[in-house]
């Protein structure tokens, strides 16, 4: 789960991360007020959006004045940010962040995140910080300085100064980062995060070591641990396809694709993404139907894969194990006779009750092509998906 800027350096003031003054505001009228509060004469104004590069988009902007604040904050509010990260039909800015200007001596990088190399969290940071760290870690990746932290020790103060000479902090600020990147280490263990980034982190002119922008993402398996965070969720961020799929339990994600998947088990939806690819084809969605489907949950799946205009067929691939391919097959049946469907569906089961699965859906009267494999299955629905006869 993501969450904005601005709540997330609320979190990490919880452990003692400094981060400038600052509130969100919703409107231009909030932000001039929040602005007036504020003791600096410079201003910062940023989109908060889940998506990072706003700075290049035009999503960050330092006034000079209340004037300027009023400018800025109409201009972006209500505007669509189109980033390196939000895809070509972006994001439209509903909140700002009105913060205090700092007078910024250097711009660093720090990030914690879990490397599945090592099972274990890295501490990664690099003196070049700021709005073209992409390019720094794509071009100059010696750059970049790593720590692995050992879970039962946690961030050592050695790793920590470690880091800090390497990416050349002032000698004299060096205790201030120790504590910084401790406090981060700490918000990233006790609330179960997947990535902690600040970039940029900044040395100021009156000496102290700031996170001037925070992105926090969480494990959505721990939230149910975190009821402050749940809390923080921004919906209208969100996929509204991937919000349903969660109220049932569904795991689905939207790709670019014209070919709809439904799949039990994320590494088989994996392969079948895979396969659709191999065979010429683009799938249009990642979805897990987990091990315990009913029929009502493939019926709401179908539901979902049909929301998006540009599915122009389906492919279910299910392997039963716990899961049943006769249950699969009646919810099969059952959302084409709700929905209606026009577009081509090919089933390939195998596993538990097979035979049986296999059997209702011939004796349906219903269009569904069957596979007897995935690679079957695959070849069908991208000819079928191409208007060609199979």
């Amino acid at each position: 789960m993501n969450i904005h800027e601005h709540q997330g350096k609320e979190i990490l003031k919880q452990y003692g991360v400094v981060v400038p003054n600052g509130r969100v505001a919703y409107t231009v009228e909030e932000a001039v007020e929040v602005a007036e509060q504020l003791s600096t004469t410079i201003k910062v104004v940023k989109a908060q959006i889940h998506a990072g590069g706003r700075g290049k988009a035009g999503g960050v902007k330092v006034a000079k004045n209340l004037d300027e604040v009023r400018t800025y904050a109409t201009e972006i509010l209500g505007k669509t940010l189109v980033t390196h990260q939000t895809g070509p039909e972006g994001k439209e800015v509903k909140r700002l962040l009105i913060e205090e200007g700092c007078d910024i001596k250097k711009e660093y990088y720090v990030g914690l995140v879990l490397d599945r190399a090592t099972s274990r969290v890295t501490l990664m940071a690099s003196e070049e910080g700021g709005m073209d760290i992409e390019e720094v870690a794509a071009n100059t990746p010696e750059k970049i300085f790593k720590e692995t932290i050992d879970p039962v020790i946690g961030l050592t103060g050695f790793q920590a100064r470690r880091i800090a000479f390497n990416i050349n902090i002032p000698k004299e600020l060096i205790n201030k980062t120790v504590q910084f990147l401790t406090g981060l280490y700490e918000a990233f263990i006790d609330k179960d995060c997947s990535i902690a980034e600040i970039n940029p982190l900044v040395v100021t002119g009156d000496g102290q070591v700031m996170a001037l922008d925070a992105k926090l993402n969480f494990d959505d398996n721990a939230l149910y641990r975190h009821k402050d965070i749940q809390a923080l969720r921004d919906l209208s961020e969100e996929d509204p396809k991937e919000i349903e799929a969660s109220n049932f339990g569904l795991s689905y994600i939207a790709l670019d694709g014209n070919i709809g998947c439904m799949v039990n088990g994320a590494g088989l939806a994996m392969a079948t993404m895979d396969i659709i690819k191999h065979y010429g084809g683009d799938p249009a969605n990642f979805l897990d139907v987990g091990g315990s489907a009913t029929a009502e949950k493939v019926t709401e799946a179908f539901k979902i894969i049909l929301a998006d205009d540009a599915v122009k067929g389906i492919f279910v691939n299910i392997f039963g194990g716990i899961m049943k391919c006769d249950v699969i097959a009646e919810g099969v049946i059952e959302a084409t006779k709700q929905l209606g469907l026009t577009v081509p569906v090919v089933v390939r089961l195998e596993g538990t009750n097979v035979a049986l699965g296999k059997k209702l859906l011939e004796e349906s009267g219903l269009n569904l092509v069957s596979a007897d494999s995935m690679a079957d299955g695959a070849q069908k629905i991208v000819r079928l998906v191409e208007g060609a006869a199979i």
